[in-house]
This record gives C-alpha cells, sequence and structure tokens, in this order.
C-alpha cells in the first residue's frame, strides 16, 4: 500500500462529518476523499465538494467497469462508493487519506487497506439523540430522517468491526480523542 488511510464511519447524525472536518483542519497532510453517491444533492452541497454525484445509471456503469475500492446500495438506488482514480489521485500527493463513508463502507474499506487503515465508529450515545440530531440539522424530511434513525440500530451492531469506538455525546471531547487516535495512527 503506498500510504495510510483514516475511516471515519457511523450512523447518520452522528458527527462523523464535523469531527472529520475538525480533524482535516489540524492535518494538512490528511486529504478528504469525495465519495461518490447516485443520490441528488443535499441543501447547500456541491459536486466534487461533498460527493461526486451521479445518476444510478452512471453509478452502476461505473460499477460494471471496476471503477470501486468499494461500494454500497445503501437504500434502493441509493449508491455511495468510493472510486479508485480517487485514492490515486490523493496518494499521488504523498497524502494520508481520510474516508467519511456510511458503516459498511468502513468495514469493507478497513478489509480492503488492513493495517494501513485506522478506522473509527462514531455514535451518538442514543438513538433518541441522533433523531434529535437529524431534525435539528433540517436537511431532511420526517420521513427520511426515520429511515435513517431505524437504520442506525442495524448499522450499530457493526462497531466491533472497526479498530476505535468513539462516542459523541459532547463535541470537544469526541474532537479531543479523535485527535488522540489520529495522532497515534500517524506517530506523532
Amino acid at each position: 500500500m503506498p500510504g495510510k488511510v483514516l475511516i471515519f464511519s457511523a450512523p447518520s447524525g452522528s458527527g462523523k462529518s464535523t469531527i472529520v472536518g475538525h480533524i482535516l483542519g489540524l492535518h494538512p497532510e490528511i486529504e478528504f476523499s469525495v465519495s461518490a453517491t447516485s443520490r441528488p444533492p443535499r441543501g447547500q452541497e456541491q459536486d466534487g465538494v461533498e460527493y461526486l454525484f451521479y445518476t444510478t445509471d452512471v453509478f452502476r456503469k461505473l460499477v460494471e467497469d471496476n471503477k470501486f475500492v468499494e461500494y454500497e446500495e445503501v437504500y434502493p438506488g441509493r449508491f455511495y462508493g468510493t472510486l479508485k482514480s480517487e485514492v490515486n489521485r490523493i496518494w499521488a500527493k504523498g497524502h494520508v487519506i481520510v474516508f467519511d463513508v456510511d458503516v459498511k463502507g468502513g468495514v469493507n474499506l478497513k478489509k480492503y487497506f488492513g493495517d494501513s487503515a485506522l478506522s473509527v465508529f462514531i455514535q451518538a450515545p442514543s438513538v433518541e439523540v441522533l433523531r434529535e440530531r437529524l431534525i435539528l440539522r433540517a436537511t431532511d424530511p420526517m420521513e427520511e430522517i426515520e429511515k435513517r434513525v431505524a437504520k442506525a440500530s442495524e448499522e450499530m451492531t457493526f462497531a466491533p468491526q472497526f479498530d476505535k469506538v468513539l462516542i459523541n455525546d459532547r463535541l470537544e471531547d469526541a474532537f479531543r480523542e479523535a485527535e488522540e487516535m489520529v495522532d497515534s495512527f500517524l506517530g506523532r
């Protein structure tokens, strides 16, 4: 493997993207891997920034052409995945890759990268706290929020497959714990 990777996974609303953003702000040598998805942009999301947005048909063609390190159909017709070209782009710069991915994607990435990866599972203190966070985020209708909350219970069963579990109860504490995990893994 040409370099190291950090994998952050969590049920939706656990604070994963906030924690990844914090780590990126502290480490110029770490670069965010932009995942591909077949879902439409939410809120102010931009193609190539938060995600690489594709239609379902284009996404399926990329799968057929073996362009992904890993991919998952998270919801029917809603795909997420990691393009090989994105991994190669970041490693070509000599940077450490950070992935902000769904739980099954995180497990698949850990299997793929092995000891070159640190996998961290982030979870809210409870399912009810998770529901409140998703409502406050105000990016999805209630029907979508309830789907995500139902899925979170299943996703939490994957936590033991990760190297570390971080409970995001207080954000400042979660930031500190994430910093310590990353610094230790990178040998700082």
